[in-house]
């Protein structure tokens, strides 16, 4: 989902939404002397997470990966009531992370010869995209995927972002939505823009998608995740939940100040139907899971190399971001060092993840802020891939989606 432009957020190198301001007692949980030092090469990235804490995130947990090295960093706490400490195998919700997961399912069934990305929206899904000058005869697969359809963004929609974003959320939350239900939201809409004409992140495209990979094999997009991606990559702990609105264990709690502001009342908003997401958002996972699927995806184990070449084929996201781009479901940033880092960021209530790996997948991290007002996801990217260091030397934005790839309103 797309953010509230009233919250403060500094989370633009993969658009993920975190947040800031929780209590001193939250933050006197966080700092690294309550644990087992960093390694020196992590130092940086331990202090940005602590940092996070520090400016309100309850609590911050990560996985980094390099040439076959783990390193795992914590900070603050998994729940406000009992104190619990955040753990490496704890599951969290990802988001649209999940759109990386749906666009490489499309591009295997491309590579099948199943589909094509020049198919149109019209051929796959007849009368969907339709009304208030959408037009699915106008709109291929691929611009689904990198967001330069101009549909129209579903939860940007007012009446739904009062039911899903605001203290009515607490009486909506276990809500069932079908996909079409979400689509026939944005088509009550006029488009951003005639098809191919701009770029702008919609999660009503990726909806869509995981219409047409159900339409294209007969099956969910879900259990098309589960058999093509999932098993075969042994990633236990990640699931694509449909309408259950528990979290599996291992988990903390996930929080959330449900206004534009980062103070007030924080609730706990951990248990919620994500249907509201769908295949834009739903997905669970940890992160370890999600290193691994971003290595195996760009090291070439899930996709041949024509798909993994149209995937990384990054079309601009606007004149300010020239060192970044969005390709297929994934996106591309090169970071002030120079290094080139491919992944995506993702936010749901209370959860704000980003997932981040190198073009050769030696160097991998993820990980997850566990409220969705407050922090600085760049901080923890620039740590550990630049070694910049945000107590010296305060982080300058990077280049990205500018907090529009999450799914969070």
């Amino acid at each position: 989902m797309s953010v509230r432009t009233g919250r403060r957020v500094r989370t633009t190198v993969f658009g993920v939404v975190v947040a800031a301001g929780i209590t001193a007692t939250v933050c006197a949980a966080g700092p690294a002397s309550a644990r087992e030092a960093a390694p020196a090469s992590h130092q940086v990235t331990q202090q940005a997470m602590d940092a996070a804490v520090r400016d309100g995130v309850p609590g911050v947990i990560g996985v980094a990966q390099q040439d076959g090295r783990t390193w795992t960093g914590d900070s603050g706490v998994a729940d406000l009531r009992t104190g619990r400490e955040r753990q490496a195998e704890d599951r969290y919700r990802v988001g649209s992370i999940t759109k990386t997961f749906v666009a490489t399912v499309v591009l295997q069934l491309e590579a099948e010869g199943r589909l094509s990305l020049d198919d149109t929206v019209e051929h796959w899904l007849p009368d969907v995209v339709r009304g208030n000058g959408h037009d699915g005869k106008k709109i291929t697969l691929r611009r689904l995927l990198n967001h330069t359809s101009g549909i129209y963004n579903y939860t940007q929609d007012p009446a739904f972002g009062q039911r899903i974003f605001g203290t009515e959320f607490l009486q909506h939350r276990y809500d069932t939505y079908t996909p079409r239900q979400l689509v026939d939201i944005a088509m009550e809409h006029a488009p951003n823009f005639e098809p191919g004409a701009s770029w702008r992140y919609s999660n009503t495209n990726f909806v869509l998608a995981g219409m047409v990979v159900e339409k294209a094999t007969g099956h969910s997009y879900a259990s098309e995740i589960e058999r093509r991606i999932l098993r075969p990559l042994h990633l236990r702990s990640t699931t694509v939940p449909g309408t259950d609105s528990r979290m599996p264990r291992p988990s903390g709690r996930a929080y959330s100040k449900l206004s534009t502001e980062s103070t007030g009342r924080t609730y706990d908003v951990t248990a919620l139907n994500p249907s509201m997401a769908s295949s834009a958002g739903e997905m669970v996972s940890n992160s370890a899971d999600l290193n691994r699927f971003y290595r195996a995806l760009l090291t070439g184990e899930l996709l041949p190399p024509r798909q993994l070449k149209e995937m990384k084929t990054a079309v601009p996201m606007s004149a300010d971001t020239p060192d970044a781009g969005y390709g297929l479901g994934l996106q591309m940033n090169k970071l002030p060092c120079g290094t080139e880092v491919w992944g995506h960021g993702g936010g749901i209530h209370g959860s704000s993840s980003m997932a981040v790996t190198t073009g050769d997948g030696r160097h991998s991290l993820a990980f997850n802020f566990n409220g969705d007002w407050s922090g600085d996801a760049d901080a923890v990217v620039l740590a550990e891939f630049c070694g910049t260091t945000p107590a010296a030397k305060p982080v300058k934005p990077v280049a990205g989606l500018v907090a529009s790839a999450a799914f969070v309103k």
